[in-house]
């Protein structure tokens, strides 16, 4: 709930300084949330580590858009997207570099005692849980396709 108080303020200042990119971009979360407060299913409440989430989905969102775009040669809107997905990373723990999930795998693969490439499964369901939020999932996926293939 922190978060999502946080996010208010940031987007009530956002609105005194006219800044139209981060305030596209807050408006973005707080749509999110205010979607997942009132799912089906739903308490209508969203924690701090639920909000996270739907921060980080946002974000790989708006890289794959900037991707596509580029793609097309539309580099005007790329970079707009760029910028919304910089603006919502304020709000994101801090990413692990490659080197310590690198590091963390190895730790994980021992515990699990994977060998080969085939036990792939069994490391990343256990590295998904633990570096949620703090790593993305394709890195972590290429760092044990190479570990494992050693």
């Amino acid at each position: 709930m922190e978060l999502e108080k946080q996010i208010q303020a940031d987007m009530v200042a956002a609105m005194k300084a006219k800044e139209t990119v981060r305030l596209a971009s807050l408006r973005a979360i707080k749509a999110a949330i205010l979607l997942a407060k009132t799912a089906e299913g739903g308490t209508g409440e969203v924690s701090d580590q639920d909000i996270v989430k739907l921060i980080q989905k946002l974000v790989k969102q708006r890289k794959e858009s900037a991707q596509q775009y580029n793609d097309a040669g539309r580099p005007e809107l790329a970079e707009n997207e760029m910028a919304e997905a910089a603006a919502m990373e304020v709000y994101l723990p801090k990413q692990l570099s490659e080197a310590e999930v690198e590091a963390e795998l190895v730790k994980i693969i021992a515990e699990v005692g994977a060998s080969k490439p085939s036990d792939m499964g069994k490391v990343m369901g256990v590295a998904t849980k633990r570096l949620a939020g703090l790593a993305d999932g394709r890195v972590i996926s290429a760092i044990v396709k190479k570990l494992l293939a050693q």
